[in-house]
């Protein structure tokens, strides 16, 4: 299977993998036969989020056992410190483990991404994690081009999550920012 580096980060894993949303709707031991059955497959990076109900558990459930051997993102909605830590700490005890891989702002409107970066929003909570080792990357997602691009200025920003396909292909100049700027693009 072929491997990635996502930017600056240095996480190392596999171009394809594993968008964590769509286990919401199956039971608990489905999920884990499906995460398992793809990490025996190759797939070492999963991707899931607060929002993503109860994904964050399923994925704990199945991957605990062998957490040294996955990468794991999540993300948080939080714009405020309080509601951070609120986050993090609920990630990390449904994901089962003391540590988030990529930790990710996930899709922050303009506004929202005002209280982010403002004194005593999410972000200084994001990094004061980071320093204390309960996350080892920040990235974020975004819809927008518009945000997309305020984001590819921000100095801590690792990795950008953003959709691209033959139909949503309007960000092409940002993501070859991305490369130039060694911010790692998930797509």
């Amino acid at each position: 299977m072929q491997k990635v580096t996502l930017g600056k980060t240095g996480i190392t894993v596999n171009k394809n993998g594993f968008g964590a949303l769509p286990i919401q709707r199956i039971t608990k031991d489905e999920a884990a036969f499906l995460l398992r059955k793809a990490v025996d497959n190759g797939i070492t990076y999963f991707d899931t989020a607060r929002f993503y109900t109860d994904s964050e558990e399923k994925i704990g459930y199945a991957l605990s056992d062998i957490r040294d051997k996955v990468v794991i993102a999540t993300k948080t909605g939080a714009t405020t410190a309080e509601r951070f830590w609120k986050d993090l700490e609920t990630s990390l005890s449904l994901l089962k483990t003391d540590f988030i891989d990529l930790y990710q702002f996930h899709n922050p409107s303009m506004a929202a991404l005002d209280e982010i970066l403002a004194p005593g929003g999410a972000l200084e909570a994001m990094l004061e994690a980071k320093q204390e080792g309960k996350i080892g990357h920040i990235g974020a997602t975004a819809h927008s081009v518009e945000v997309f691009a305020r984001l590819l200025e921000q100095p801590w920003v690792e990795t950008i999550m953003f959709p691209y396909n033959i139909v949503e292909n309007q960000a092409q100049e940002l993501i070859d920012r991305c490369a130039e700027k060694k911010i790692g693009f998930i797509c």
